[in-house]
This record gives structure tokens, sequence and C-alpha cells, in this order.
């Protein structure tokens, strides 16, 4: 645990009462909530990206927890970030296809002395 303490799940309190200890807790404004959310994504994230493929679905749902706290405090309900996500899959596909994109060659004559233009330069998410 960091020196200012870490956001953690509703019932950890109670976790560690029931072991006889006394956990010190305070609860977050709303600004300090925001930013420990997204802290607590990140961390949640590098756990996921380290976990061997038998830990992965725990982390990858604790992962998914903090997305849907990380909604519900932009005011999104999850019935609301799935129909998102369904409308921007419909859209843009998803990741099924294990597609790579390394950049686009043009056919026309380039000003600027090449003709390709590669990933990561224009493409919104």
């Amino acid at each position: 645990m960091t020196a200012d303490g870490k956001l953690v799940r509703d019932l950890i309190p109670d976790i560690i009462r029931a072991k006889g200890e006394e956990p010190i807790t305070y609860r977050a404004d709303a600004a300090e909530y925001r930013r420990r959310l997204r802290d607590k994504l990140a961390e949640e994230v590098d756990e996921f990206l380290t976990a061997d493929d038998e830990d992965a679905p725990e982390e990858l749902a604790d992962v998914l927890e903090v997305v849907y706290a990380l909604a519900a405090n932009l005011g999104v309900s999850r019935d609301q970030l799935e129909k998102i996500r369904q409308e921007k899959a419909a859209a843009r596909g998803g990741f099924a296809e294990r597609i790579v994109w390394s950049g686009v060659r043009s056919s026309r004559p380039s000003t600027c002395g090449g003709s390709e233009h590669h990933a990561g330069t224009s493409d919104k998410k």
C-alpha cells in the first residue's frame, strides 16, 4: 500500500475486520475518487498485462469492474457503455480479425519525399 493509501473495493474494510484488524480508511471526495479510479485502472491493467493465462481472466474482471466504476462516475450506465461499445464496433469493427496496421501506400505523388503514411499518426481509436 502506498503511504497515502489506495482505492479499494467496498468490502475490503469488512474483510480486514473479519481478520481481527481495524482498517484505517476515509471516503474520497469526488475529485480524488475520479483520480484514484484512473490510478486503479492503470494498476489493474498492469496486473492483467503481467498475469499468466490462468490468472488473466480474474485480472481482466478487475479491469472491467474499474471501467464500470469510471463509467458510473461519468454518469454512464453499464447499458449505455455497452451501447456505445456496440455502436463503435458496428461502425469501426472489433479486434477479432487480428489486423495490424503499419501504414498507407498512396498512389498519388507526395511532395514530402515519401509515399507512405505510418500507423499511429492520424487514426482515432
